[in-house]
């Protein structure tokens, strides 16, 4: 999907909804070819004689065969559709009613207000029956459904907050499956409708998709179109202020997604990130700037803004970005660029690190909320493995104890004493010297051998 300043809007003219899976097609071409025993279903009295007229005309037809075969009837069609789901039960049936009507919405999104308009005589129309088929544990029907689903709420003025929520329940298991194509399909159901904007927020409060979503954004071997498609879907929730204030706090997203801009050859995804960072400075400013600094963000600003790009969007959205980076940065605190590195946990030799000033002045910071932020340090020390971070946080520990001795006990006590003594036979010599001194503060010594 195309980015665009604009997509903060509600539904918006054109194509909303952009499901194209090759592993739903190949089911349902292998479904397709199946005959169903219509004729029997109106003997047995399942279905009328006058619903069996209107199967018959439009049975394995597709296209523009379909549409004539519609033309001037799509609200009996849509109608007959959800009314034969809900009364019929044999698997082969439903599989083969959804693919009818994914047939007739695919390239005609106009005739989903059809189906929307079912609500009138009945108000769980025409989503329930839909959301029954998701629950179900044949491998075609929750994934055809989805797709119908995402076309109805993309093409509804005020779609159903109700069935986006099994929507997105739905999508945040099917983006922890094993299976790629699906946790493809997954992202583009969410793609297309997190831009309803009234959806947003239930996205972002629907429990675990965050951080489902997040994972596969953290995977590192995620292919450039999969990081594309999955940043697309933070940068359309990052137009919501909620979402802008809260994301980075509590998922670290600022530094995977300056990581991933750096390592990136594709434009397309550097395009994404940025204006996604774009968004996180617009709507929540003093949420992300700190995050930003120790994420180097503005250096690398810099860089992007140098190079020839062939979508001209990108440079106005790096220069806009380095400008509001070079004018908020200056009223950073040193120790709110600190705290964004810590709570990162990607630590650098960056200045505040070997500031004698910078701790004297800030130590107090580390113990408030119950030692909140050396709670920090201490997991690091506990689960880096990069010998950077373990020397940094190992450091940083002599630091505070020299100034704050009434906090060994505690820190003995959350096996900070301990981790320090294994890693001063770590492999790696800049661990072993910066384990050394703090050791030393911690048994009492002046530390710095």
């Amino acid at each position: 999907m195309a980015l665009s300043r604009n997509n903060n809007t509600s539904a918006t003219e054109g194509s909303l909804a952009m499901v194209s899976n090759n592993f739903l097609d190949d089911l349902t071409a292998s479904l397709r070819i199946r005959p169903i025993p219509w004729e029997g279903y109106q003997r047995a009295t399942l279905i009328t004689q006058r619903e069996l007229t209107y199967i018959k005309a439009v049975d394995k037809k597709t296209g523009e065969d379909l549409s004539r075969a519609v033309d001037k009837e799509e609200a009996e069609y849509a109608e007959l559709f959800i009314s034969l789901i809900q009364k019929l039960v044999r698997l082969d049936t439903i599989q083969s009613i959804l693919i009818l009507i994914d047939d007739l919405l695919v390239d005609h999104e106009e005739r989903a207000v059809y189906f929307l308009d079912l609500a009138k005589n009945d108000p769980t129309l025409p989503y329930a029956p839909l959301i029954k088929c998701l629950r179900n544990e044949d491998e075609f029907l929750p994934l055809k459904a989805s797709k119908i689903l995402t076309t109805l709420l993309c093409a509804s003025p005020k779609p159903s907050t109700d069935a986006a929520q099994d929507l997105f329940r739905w999508t945040t298991t099917q983006l922890q499956s094993h299976n790629p194509a699906v946790v493809d399909l997954a992202v583009q159901v969410l793609e297309s409708v997190l831009r309803q904007r009234d959806l947003r927020p239930i996205y972002w409060h629907t429990p675990h998709a965050m951080d489902a979503l997040v994972k596969i954004l953290k995977n590192e071997s995620q292919t450039p179109q999969m990081q594309y498609q999955v940043i697309y879907c933070f940068w359309i929730l990052t137009f919501n202020t909620e979402v802008a204030q809260d994301l980075n706090r509590k998922y670290e997203i600022i530094p995977t997604l300056v990581e991933i801009a750096k390592s990136s050859i594709k434009e397309k995804v550097i395009r994404v990130i940025i204006s996604t960072l774009r968004n996180l400075v617009e709507n929540a400013p003093e949420a992300n700037l700190a995050a930003m600094a120790a994420a180097k963000l503005l250096a690398f600003t810099e860089n992007l803004s140098t190079r020839k790009w062939s979508d001209g969007d990108i440079l106005e959205d790096v220069n806009y970005l380095k400008a509001e980076l070079e004018e908020n940065f200056q009223t950073l605190t040193t120790f709110e660029v600190y705290q964004a590195e810590l709570l990162s946990g990607r630590l650098t030799w960056s200045p505040p690190h070997r500031s004698d000033l910078f701790w004297t002045k800030n130590w107090r910071e580390l113990k408030k909320d119950n030692y909140k932020l050396l709670r920090v340090l201490a997991r690091l020390l506990s689960t880096a493995v990069d010998p950077l971070v373990l020397s940094v946080a190992a450091s940083d520990i002599g630091h505070y104890v020299k100034r704050d001795p009434s906090s060994k006990k505690f820190l003995q006590e959350i096996g900070v004493k301990q981790r320090i003594m294994e890693l001063m036979s770590n492999a790696d010599e800049e661990v072993r010297y910066n384990s050394v001194n703090a050791s030393w503060s911690l048994i009492g010594g002046n530390g710095l051998v």
